[in-house]
This record gives C-alpha cells, structure tokens and sequence, in this order.
C-alpha cells in the first residue's frame, strides 16, 4: 500500500542517519544509485527525503545502508517535500541555486511561456544531470541540466 507522510521530520531523521552511513561506508552516490537501479539525480533525493523509492530499490538501498525495517518502509513513503526551510538558505551550494533563481528567474519564466506559452515545467515527468566539463580558460565547470515535461495551462 502506498503511504503518504505529512511530518517531514521522519525522513529528515532517516536522511540523517543514510548519510552518517554512507561516510562510514564510504560510498558515493553513484553506488547507492547503482544498488537502487535509478538515477543518481532521483535516489540522491529519495535518500535525503525529497522521493519515495520503489520497494524493491529501497531495500536495496537500505541493504547498502545497513538500515532496519523500518527505514526501509520509510524509504518507500511519500514525503513532505520541500528541503530548504522557509529562508534564504545559508549553506554556499544552495545558496548559489537561490540566487541563480533571484537573478534569473524572471528570465527564464519569460523564455519559457515565449517559447511555450502559458504553463509550466514539470518537477514530477523531470530528469537531473550534473556533469564536470573542463573550463577552456582553466579549471572546471558545473554543466546542470534540468529537463522537465512541458504543461501548458488548461482553461476549465
């Protein structure tokens, strides 16, 4: 039976604990991927509380993990979303992705419905990638895709 939760602080616990065995084991996100049969992008969510994982990949994950039965049950449910608390993040990474959206947001909204029209970019029909690519002018760069399912608003 699917299940719903209402309380993020289960996962936040569960996410929490998944991450303190993850150092210890010392494995990457990738390998936790790996052992669920998904994305990296969408088993890093599910591990940090964000997606429900298929029962089958989420004992996978919990086997990995070393968690219990009941981790694994909670792995399976459908969380509270949402991971950043109702502020400007604090944390340098996420922050960066706030201000991208303070600065760029507006502009992408306007591409989006020029391109489009009227409607939105699915989060839920939606792949990640995260990708290091060689800067021409030295070091490195953060190629991050976002692709999501285009739907367009229906007048009822």
């Amino acid at each position: 039976m699917v299940h719903a939760q209402f309380d993020p602080t289960a996962r936040e616990a569960l996410a929490s604990a998944a991450v303190a065995a993850k150092i210890r084991k010392d494995l990457t996100w990738r390998e936790i991927a790996e052992a669920s049969g998904l994305s990296v992008a969408f088993t890093t969510a599910a591990v940090l509380g964000q997606h429900p994982l298929p029962e089958q990949s989420a004992r996978a994950v919990a086997a990995l993990l070393d968690l219990d039965e009941e981790a694994t049950a909670l792995l399976q449910t459908i969380p509270a979303r949402g991971s950043m608390p109702d502020r400007v993040p604090t944390d340098p990474t996420m922050y960066r992705f706030y201000e991208m959206l303070q600065v760029y947001g507006t502009t992408l909204k306007a591409l989006v419905h020029e391109e489009f029209g009227d409607g939105i970019i699915s989060a839920i029909n939606f792949r990640l990638d995260v990708k290091k690519v060689a800067d021409p002018e030295g070091g490195e760069r953060a190629v991050i895709t976002l692709d999501g399912k285009y739907l367009p608003t229906k007048p009822f």
